[in-house]
């Protein structure tokens, strides 16, 4: 493995400066060749399951922006894909499913789930390929929590009502289904780093919705034995967890599963997010709408980042994926103002 992949150096606990950089979603809609390359592909999961299609896009940042590391473009969402739930995308509803029963959990179809994602290890294999050498390669799974909360419900919703609602009245329901998804997130991420990514990254993005012991039971332990199965299949590859909404409980959620890197959505203030780094690397957390805005909000926001993190084990990130609308001007003043960033 190369030395100069250096958001690797970053996740073992060194500093560099300035920091690796790249964002998430940053294969996505606010490129123009994204949008070209989505209306031949005639849906989103032929992007995400067509090798050819999906290499593509994911190479599209990193040619434009020449950023320190590439993130397989897929969805969180292909692993109930793969267990046989059913899956949609619909412009302006995201995706849709048939909300799962707590007797539909046992009926999970097992049988074919790494051959229905073979086409996401063939887009892993051909990246490492092209991908210049000191690009990191990041494989990512959705955590199982956030799985569940768009299989019980069918869609997005505010809060997860549906999701916390029927952890409460089906437990052991919720129980299996968690322990499920939890299997086969670890196996689909042992898969891709057969297949040839550097590290690895678990989306919770609705763990800020749930109680002390619904974060306890469906965010941290099921994350933990994620990374445990991970590690024990590649103990060198390390694992970034990106809890959003986590507040308070980042720390513990660091501590109790195990990842090396810790990701940070944009209302961590930054002092805590200085105490967490104390404990390894930490990743964002820029207001992905101080990017949409520009100028001043963008650069102050920028600055208060480095100036408080840059110090110590940085991945400078968004604190969540970057929307739509954002102006790729922008995108390159960001780039320049960390990659010229020295130190304090």
């Amino acid at each position: 493995m190369p030395e100069n992949r250096i958001m690797l150096d970053v996740l073992k606990g060194h500093k560099s400066c300035p920091p690796p950089l790249w964002m998430m979603r940053q294969a996505g809609r606010y490129l123009p060749e994204y949008r070209e390359l989505r209306k031949k592909a005639g849906s989103f999961l032929d992007l995400c399951y067509n090798p050819d299609f999906a290499v593509e896009v994911t190479l599209q940042p990193i040619r434009r922006f020449d950023f320190d590391a590439s993130i397989l473009f897929s969805d969180i969402l292909v692993v109930p894909h793969a267990l046989g739930r059913d899956l949609r995308f619909e412009e302006g509803r995201g995706p849709l499913m048939t909300p799962i029963s707590a007797a539909d959990i046992g009926r999970l179809d097992v049988s074919n789930f790494h051959q229905h994602l073979a086409p996401v290890y063939e887009t892993v294999k051909r990246l490492r390929a092209e991908l210049p050498a000191k690009t990191t390669l990041i494989g990512f799974c959705g955590a199982p929590w956030t799985l569940a909360t768009y299989m019980i419900a069918g869609h997005g919703t505010p809060d997860q009502a549906p999701a916390r609602l029927f952890s409460y009245s089906e437990p052991e329901a919720m129980g299996r289904l968690i322990s499920i998804l939890a299997d086969y997130s670890a196996e689909y991420l042992i898969r891709q780093i057969d297949a040839g990514v550097d590290a690895v990254q678990i989306f919770d993005s609705w763990s800020g919705v749930l109680d002390e012991p619904g974060f306890e039971a469906f965010c941290i332990a099921p994350v933990a034995e994620i990374v445990r199965k991970v590690r024990a299949a590649h103990p060198n590859v390390p694992v970034i967890g990106f809890p959003k909404g986590a507040g308070a409980r980042y720390a513990a959620y660091r501590d109790r599963t195990g990842v090396e890197g810790l990701g940070l959505d944009w209302t961590v203030p930054l002092p805590y997010a200085r105490s967490l780094q104390e404990g390894g690397a930490v990743q964002g957390n820029l207001d992905p709408l101080r990017l949409v805005a520009g100028g001043r909000a963008l650069a102050e926001g920028v600055d208060a980042i480095l100036s408080a993190l840059g110090s110590g084990p940085l991945i400078f990130n968004l604190g969540h994926g970057i929307t739509p609308e954002t102006p790729i001007a922008h995108v390159e003043a960001m780039i320049r103002q960390v990659r010229s960033f020295s130190g304090r």
